[in-house]
């Protein structure tokens, strides 16, 4: 069983008396900047195991009647076709499962507002399908030299040009698909709006990472920084908390560079700022909720080597900046972390080597690692898979669950009329197979039971993914990652 160092009950009663502290302390609207994900924080669920990928969803409903959700997105991330990495959707499909996700469970979606806006062709087309579909959007454009000019941010001319976003309730949440997309920004032009129309707001921040009362160089907070390496994030000791209190706090630098706005924003409107610093901004109660120290630091210091392997894939594939590997090679270096501390890799590497084929191996949760090895009917990763579902099931390794006279049909409709140069089956048509093989077959059946416990393995293959068989492992729950090179010297590489 996967041990547990984070206490999620407490997070939660903790937490919510946070943030209801906070809306009283303002009394009319408050602006609360959701960081991170609302929906399936599955980075914050791996660095503290424990933690739900809903919890702050969790949250959220217990203000269901005086919230309303406004969407941010940044227009240039949907230029840039920017993905979420642990769903594989663009941050522009990502809002729109939101909206969704948040209308299923009651909450009521405000708007949709594009950060950084500069008529980009890719986003206009987004701004016409969210109106045809009935949703408001507005439009926050880019102020010159910022976070740095105060005095031009602050005033007509910078969030004075903004939209400003139409809202009915007391408390907005300001959440988006990922990171950098300007929730901050869009709370502090709201404050800058509502003063001109005499409505009085306050502003909060619910960011889980980093962890404000957890050392700088812990490794749950250098996870936070792994995982945003795109964004140049740096966790930094807050400088104005440390003067105003002579307390050591870690923040990032992004909250850091803007406090001065927010402040100067504050005493625009009030005459003072009710904050000393970026933590007295935030309300995040996640380090108190912390158990087992060691258990998330080890959970961490593996999300790290994840992080290390999706970020080498994407610069071999062209879609990272190398510095963002290599700043990925500098926390593993300060941790003293390389490959060799993921069991899946190493035995991955040692099938590939001994066969001379993509291999894949699967770290089940009890630390038992099952691999599967390239053949003529499956690819690695399919028959990885189905070995995986026999150990789960106590069934014997030599026993077929799919018959080959099953395969052979699906291949020869691959090939022959689907036009595939590649005839082993993949992930997804594996389990379609097992799926009808169980109807009839209890052995088969008994596989299919074993899905679920998949959940939180981990995998490594030898060879790049597909993308099939990655969105499958990634639908299963499977940690996946992958050595940065193509099974083949093919210049166009597809399912």
């Amino acid at each position: 069983m996967r041990k547990l160092g984070f206490d999620n009950e407490k997070y939660l009663t903790l937490q919510a008396k946070r943030i209801l502290e906070r809306v009283e302390l303002f009394g009319g609207k408050l602006y609360l900047e959701f960081g991170g994900k609302l929906f399936d924080d599955f980075h914050a669920a791996r660095v503290l195991p424990g933690f739900l990928p809903d919890s702050k969803m969790q949250m959220l409903l217990q203000l269901k009647e005086q919230a309303e959700i406004v969407i941010a997105i940044n227009a240039n991330h949907i230029e840039l076709n920017k993905r979420r990495g642990d769903l594989g959707i663009t941050y522009d499909q990502e809002t729109m499962r939101l909206i969704d996700a948040f209308r299923g469970i009651g909450l009521y979606v405000g708007s949709v507002v594009l950060t950084q806006y500069a008529a980009q062709p890719s986003t206009d087309q987004f701004v016409r399908k969210l109106t045809e579909l009935g949703i408001r959007v507005y439009k926050h454009y880019p102020i010159a030299n910022y976070p740095s000019d105060v005095s031009l941010i602050v005033s007509e001319e910078g969030y004075g040009k903004n939209d400003y976003i139409e809202t009915s309730r007391p408390v907005v949440v300001v959440t988006a698909p990922g990171p950098g997309s300007g929730k901050m920004a869009t709370c502090l032009s709201q404050l800058f709006h509502e003063h001109k129309r005499g409505i009085r707001a306050g502003y909060a921040k619910y960011e889980t990472f980093p962890v404000w009362n957890l050392p700088l160089k812990h490794p749950v907070n250098l996870a936070y920084e792994a995982a945003t390496a795109d964004l140049s994030d740096v966790n930094m000791i807050d400088p104005f908390h440390l003067e105003a209190y002579g307390q050591t706090t870690v923040n990032y630098n992004r909250d850091i560079e803007i406090f001065p706005v927010l402040e100067a924003m504050f005493k625009y409107i009030y005459g003072e700022c009710p904050y000393k610093s970026p933590t007295d901004m935030g309300v995040n109660m996640a380090g108190y909720a912390i158990f087992d120290d060691a258990v998330c630091c080890e959970a961490s210091r593996q999300e790290i080597i994840r992080r290390y392997y999706a970020a080498a894939v994407d610069v071999h594939k062209g879609l990272a900046d190398p510095s963002e590997l290599h700043k990925l090679e500098i926390i593993m270096n300060f941790l003293g972390l390389d490959s060799k501390m993921r069991p899946c890799v190493g035995a991955a590497l040692q099938v590939a080597t001994e066969t001379g084929g993509p291999a894949l191996a699967i770290e089940l949760e009890d630390g038992t690692i099952v691999t599967g090895k390239t053949s003529k009917l499956l690819g690695a990763s399919s028959a990885a898979l189905l070995n995986a579902l026999k150990k789960l099931g106590g069934i014997d390794q030599e026993i077929d669950l799919i018959s080959p006279s099953v395969i052979a049909p699906i291949q020869h409709l691959k090939v022959e009329h689907l036009g595939s140069h590649n005839p082993r089956l993949h992930t997804d048509e594996v389990l379609i197979a097992l799926s009808m093989c169980a109807v009839t077959n209890p052995t088969a059946e008994i596989a299919m039971e074993q899905l679920s416990k998949l959940q939180g393995c981990q995998i490594h293959s030898s060879v790049i993914l597909s993308q099939v068989d990655e969105n499958v492992f990634k639908k299963l729950g499977a940690n996946v990652t992958s050595e940065p090179t193509y099974q083949t010297k093919k210049l166009y590489h597809r399912r």
